[in-house]
């Protein structure tokens, strides 16, 4: 396996930026994440370390040696696809053992490596089966087969759940992680799923415009985003954003809402007359009659255990996650209270995150 450094990557498609001088580390043996939506840069990200693009600018180090100019040929990495780009006119037996085939390897040698990567994915009853009648699952099965029989430094994953309907595409999901943990691959994944992100990663870039707008672990992307753009993106329902004009100075563990006081966590930044967002996640938002801060209830939506509460308010729609046998009558107009320690504070005008004493350890603004 390998750990894959990206360095200033940028790449450039006539007078279009699709990646713009993205740098991150991969490590030997993660699950590593590419994120974002549609356009945003990922795919063609993942091409050009799998070597399908060559940067226009910046560096890929694999395993220390620097590969950004190298053909994929050259690189000893493997793919897989959302459509499954199977031989239609081959078994899957021959599917799989169609790259070891290609690379002249004893014919002993291929049977062997085909049983054990088909023990592995539970396929052996189907190894003489043609691969146009199999369903969905066995077919990305058959796919990841020939990927992993080879034992390249790395995989690349474009969505390869994509073409799975979602009951299928969840249980196959959780297979692919523990497959990972099995054999202790490094995998480069690109999704704009970001439940499945949260679910399967341990490292995530998300992206945006072709910009890395967040690097890190699962908990840290959810618990302290560093961009609007992230904590809007990450979470179900999103953050919410409270939205106000004022001020702030190092040390001060409060802000001002429509004349109200909202602790938050110590600030380490000076700010002052500007457009400010104050960010809450839905379940760091309850609901009391004590409350100063007040909002109207517009709307419930049961979903079993808890219930989504959405509330108007001086600054914005907020949404609250809370038991679903609290009752929240519909117009009725009640407090907020906001959990200070889990709130997070943006630039409205740039989206940057201001550092304070819950994210200060996280990430740098």
């Amino acid at each position: 396996m390998a750990e894959i450094v990206i360095r200033n990557l940028r790449k450039e498609f006539g007078n279009f930026t699709a990646v713009k001088g993205s740098t991150f580390t991969i490590g030997d043996g993660e699950f590593f994440m590419l994120l974002g939506p549609s356009g945003c840069g990922k795919t063609t990200t993942l091409r050009m370390i799998a070597g399908l693009e060559l940067p226009t600018s910046g560096e890929i180090l694999i395993d220390g040696e620097d590969v950004s100019q190298r053909p994929a040929s050259q690189r000893d990495i493997a793919m897989v696809f959302q459509m499954f780009a199977l031989y239609p006119h081959m078994n899957v037996r021959k599917n799989i053992s169609y790259p070891l085939v290609s690379q002249g390897m004893p014919r002993a040698q291929i049977q062997a490596k085909v049983a054990e990567v088909a023990r592995i994915l539970g396929i052996e009853s189907i190894l003489d089966k043609p691969v146009g009648g199999l369903s969905g699952g066995d077919r990305q099965r058959v796919a990841l087969g020939r990927a992993i029989v080879r034992s390249p430094k790395a995989f690349m994953m474009d969505e390869p759940l994509g073409a799975l309907d979602a009951e299928f595409r969840e249980h196959m999901s959780l297979e692919l992680r523990a497959l990972h943990d099995r054999m202790g691959a490094t995998t480069v994944y690109v999704t704009h799923d970001q439940l499945e992100a949260m679910q399967m990663g341990d490292k995530i870039v998300v992206m945006n415009h072709g910009v890395v707008e967040q690097f890190g672990t699962p908990q840290e992307i959810y618990d302290h985003p560093a961009t609007l753009f992230v904590a809007d993106f990450i979470g179900s329902p999103a953050m919410n954003f409270l939205r106000f004009e004022g001020g702030f100075r190092p040390g001060d563990r409060s802000v001002t809402l429509s004349g109200v006081e909202i602790a938050v966590p110590e600030l380490h930044e000076e700010v002052a007359g500007r457009a400010l967002v104050l960010g809450a996640r839905p379940e760091h938002v309850t609901l009391t009659d004590a409350g100063q801060y007040r909002g109207r209830i517009e709307a419930t939506e049961y979903l079993g255990t808890t219930q989504i509460v959405t509330l108007a308010t001086a600054n914005g729609t907020v949404k609250a996650r809370i038991p679903s046998g609290q009752v929240a009558r519909t117009g009725e107009v009640v407090g907020l209270d906001l959990t200070p320690s889990r709130l997070a504070l943006f630039d409205a005008g740039t989206g940057r995150a201001f550092r304070t004493a819950a994210n200060s350890g996280v990430y740098h603004g």
